[in-house]
């Protein structure tokens, strides 16, 4: 996302293209940019292999890229967030093209969860979506944290979050003990660690942030911005976030008590510039543009089958429903994050796209046994 005059604006394009048929890639121009799928292409888990995550980013900036070429820039190679704190057992490469598309996933070290995860440049020039998705231990007990990190007026704030949010997190005194409070204040904090450090007056940058971690058996998902999460829960997608936009009553009313303006300019914008009213970043507008996360804590029982992350860039074109169908008929998570993205951009997704897909195994997480029982004595054996 970005602003007006070289700027996305989150929803005008994709609606445009959506009726206008003939602004919308075909599925024959799919295949061209992505790549006709091949079993021995596109990499899969791989049973047994243990291997660490590299810290690299997950998204580069225009210049990084070599070229400003849509079909030709080459990526960064980019896999989830690392380094000491990633314990995941099954991790497979993350997939990377010539157009900015790249894939990857793994499994956590007690099997409780597997995720995929994609990101697609799409239509646009630069990259300005980041993901995390790592696992930990803290006091002998699994931790998972993903994230999706959607950046606008360029991609500063979003790596900023990818880089420091997480780890700010774990480090909170009370993560393990109030995990509600700790994730509200560690996503004040990194906000302002952020406007100290970024102190170009040239750049005003933000990002949205979308963030799942799962204690045990509880997950909780944070919320700031138009990134969204969803759940299905017996089939049934449920959000666990609220879009933050400008028309929300409930967030008009707090920008309009804080002295700021919501006005139209092509969809309800705050100050008639910035189209979603919270977001990391946007120092220019902080007095009216939090990064204060609205948080919804869910209890992980079977009926929760998986976690959906993602930025608008898929939710501007795939309903809540739409996209538990689609990965529902998927048994990898990667395979299920592929085919989201995929989705998205042949139904004429202008910005760029990138989801976390979680899959969760209950009976690692409660420890239930589903092998059938042995088989019961007769009376020959003793």
């Amino acid at each position: 996302m970005v602003y007006d005059g070289g700027v996305k604006d989150q929803g005008g394009e994709a609606t445009e293209n959506q009726a206008n048929p003939s602004a919308s890639s075909s599925k024959s121009d799919l295949e061209k940019k992505l790549g006709v799928r091949h079993p021995l292409k596109h990499k899969r888990f791989r049973a047994g292999e243990k291997k660490m995550a590299d810290p690299t980013s997950s998204a580069v900036e225009e210049e990084e890229l070599g070229t400003t070429s849509a079909a030709g820039a080459t990526l960064a190679e980019v896999v989830a967030s690392g380094g000491a704190d990633v314990t995941a057992q099954e991790r497979s490469d993350p997939e990377e093209d010539d157009v900015g598309y790249q894939s990857g996933g793994w499994k956590s070290e007690d099997g409780s969860l597997s995720c995929g995860y994609a990101s697609f440049r799409g239509k646009r020039v630069t990259m300005e979506d980041f993901y995390d998705a790592k696992s930990s231990q803290i006091e002998g007990k699994v931790i998972s944290l993903f994230g999706i990190f959607d950046g606008h007026g360029g991609s500063r704030a979003a790596e900023y979050l990818k880089e420091h949010l997480f780890s700010n997190l774990m480090k909170h005194p009370q993560f393990m003990t109030d995990t509600k409070l700790a994730i509200s204040e560690t996503y004040k904090k990194t906000d302002c660690d952020f406007l100290e450090t970024e102190t170009s007056t040239f750049r005003d940058d933000g990002s949205t942030a979308s963030t799942a971690v799962l204690v045990e058996n509880r997950l909780y998902v944070a919320n700031v911005g138009d990134s969204r999460a969803i759940i299905s829960k017996a089939g049934k997608a449920i959000p666990l976030s609220d879009d933050h936009k400008p028309n929300r009553r409930d967030e008009r009313e707090r920008i309009e008590s804080a002295g700021g303006v919501v006005m139209w300019a092509g969809t309800w914008r705050v100050g008639g510039v910035l189209a979603m009213s919270r977001a990391f970043g946007n120092r220019l507008l902080k007095q009216f543009v939090v990064a204060e996360p609205e948080i919804q804590e869910e209890e992980i029982t079977d009926e929760l089958e998986f976690l959906i992350l993602a930025s608008d860039g898929l939710w501007d074109v795939v309903p809540n429903e739409d996209a538990v169908l689609l990965v529902r008929g998927e048994e990898e998570p990667e395979a299920a994050a592929r085919k989201l993205t995929e989705t998205a951009y042949m139904r004429g997704s202008a910005d760029n796209i990138t989801c976390i897909v979680v899959k969760l195994h209950h009976e690692k997480i409660t420890g239930v046994d589903d092998s059938p029982p042995p088989p019961a004595p007769t009376d020959n054996q003793s």
